[in-house]
């Protein structure tokens, strides 16, 4: 066996040539996938053969029968699941990270990815508006960003009751109670759940899916211990944004730790014109964000954002004798939950680099003002109702009675031109709109509200038994 790179370089070439096809498809494919998981496994499976193969031919063999099952998702007509594309800058410094394969865990061991984190994350911090001394943890998405935030925050709550969790564990601990809005998304009931923390306390929301003041004031004046308050940056649904400054200062008069779950919400304030929609929020205690959503760096990528670098370190750090640490901030994994782990903050760095602060805010804006033409062209065809105010990159969109609305997702995804969720949204049906690709412009908006129109009318024969 060699490390020589020519043991590489043809492998390498095909993977570029089949990954420079696929990103070339993607202006005119249809959305959804063509084949179904069963039929691409039957193609790549059998048993597993008893002699080794020629490696540009196993890339080759991958390619041809995993791309009939991919989804077009960084394409421009994608709005599901709130799920970016991929900046050039990021997708190549992302496969730069696969060749240096560094174990990203020590800052003495791979100082080079350490750094390119290290200089991401304080331009995060920076551009965002957070804390200068925050740790900045780089986790696989959006649930682990949630759980290592609100892991700090138990550290932190149970210390300052007198609790040593590290020696005593949760049993027998003061309870914590976690106060959370109506509707949260739900990694942050995942995380509490992986945290041992149980369920939250529900917090009434109003129309738009924002916490309520006076119904969290009334919650935490019950609370007689140490208590969790869990905000929201974007609701899933609507993008609406809780009144952060306020529920900050009104949590913390409380002594309650604050986390703000804004897994795509967080970047408005990197632009002047948004940044009104997350006003106090940098008061907080704790943020999660993920950077393969708003800022479209390939997957898998979270950000942990934690005030007290301490606590943090607390409930994430680890020392043992045959760790080497070395002088500075301290070790990456020392801020999340994984001791082993790529070096996700590197594709950060080259996003960042590439687009500057003003590329990121235009971006940011361009996400929003996608969404509100979605929501203008939408509301132009026959019997369709926009259900959220638009104010950034989330359209929640009915044609009038469940039914209607769940036919015509159906007949939008059988289209392929755009791909939209079917959702359930205060109790009706909605179409969801989620506009989170760089590279979704006018043409792709316009392409998209036909498609809509398309997909209202087929539903409309299939309704009615015609056509």
């Amino acid at each position: 066996m060699s490390t020589d790179a020519r043991a590489y370089a043809a492998a390498l070439a095909r993977a570029s040539a089949h990954a420079l096809q696929w990103l070339d498809s993607l202006r005119e494919r249809p959305v959804p996938p063509r084949a179904d998981a069963d039929a691409v496994g039957a193609a790549l499976g059998g048993p597993l053969p008893d002699r080794p193969a020629d490696p540009a031919e196993v890339v080759d063999l991958l390619a041809r029968h995993v791309e009939p099952g991919l989804m077009a998702m960084p394409a421009g007509r994608f709005y599901g699941w709130v799920i970016g594309g991929t900046l050039p800058a990021a997708l190549a410094a992302d496969w730069l990270v696969s060749a240096w394969d560094q174990n990203c865990g020590m800052r003495y061991a791979t100082p080079g990815t350490a750094a390119a984190e290290e200089v991401a994350a304080g331009w995060l911090l920076d551009l965002l508006g957070l804390p200068a001394a925050a740790a900045v943890g780089f986790v696989t998405g959006g649930t682990m960003a949630n759980f290592t935030g609100l892991a700090a925050g138990r550290q932190q709550v149970l210390a300052s009751a007198g609790w040593d969790l590290d020696a005593l564990g949760l049993c027998g601990a003061p309870r914590i109670r976690v106060l959370v809005g109506q509707e949260r998304h739900d990694t942050v009931d995942l995380a509490l759940r992986y945290l041992g923390l149980g369920a939250p306390v529900p917090v009434p929301a109003d129309g738009q899916g924002r916490i309520r003041l006076d119904a969290l004031a009334t919650e935490l004046s019950t609370v007689d211990g140490p208590a969790i308050v869990c905000l929201q940056a974007g609701n899933l649904h609507s993008g609406a944004f809780d009144p952060l400054g306020e529920a900050i200062e009104l949590a913390h008069r409380y002594g309650a730790w604050v986390h703000v779950d804004g897994a795509f919400g967080l970047w408005a304030a990197a632009s002047p014109r948004l940044r009104h929609l997350v006003t106090g929020y940098a008061a907080a205690d704790s943020w999660a964000t993920d950077a393969h959503k708003t800022l479209n760096v390939p997957y898998d990528c979270g950000i942990a954002v934690v005030a007290r670098p301490e606590a943090v370190r607390a409930a994430m750090g680890l020392q043992a004798s045959y760790l080497v640490h070395a002088p500075g901030p301290g070790d990456p994994f020392d801020r999340v939950p994984e001791l082993s782990r790529r070096a996700r903050g590197v594709p950060v760095w080259a996003a960042l680099r590439s687009l500057g602060r003003d590329g990121v805010a235009e971006l940011v804006d361009r996400l929003a003002d996608a969404a509100r033409a979605l929501a203008d062209g939408l509301s132009t065809i026959d019997g369709a109702r926009v259900r959220n105010d638009v104010v950034y990159t989330q359209v929640c969109v009915d044609f009038g009675d469940d039914g209607r609305t769940r036919r015509v997702a159906d007949a939008l995804r059988a289209d392929g031109a755009a791909w939209m969720s079917g959702s359930q949204w205060q109790g009706r049906a909605v179409l969801r709109v989620s506009v989170s690709n760089w590279s979704t412009d006018a043409e792709d908006v316009a392409r998209s509200v036909a498609a809509v129109r398309r997909a209202v009318a087929a539903a409309d024969r299939a309704g009615t038994g015609t056509g």
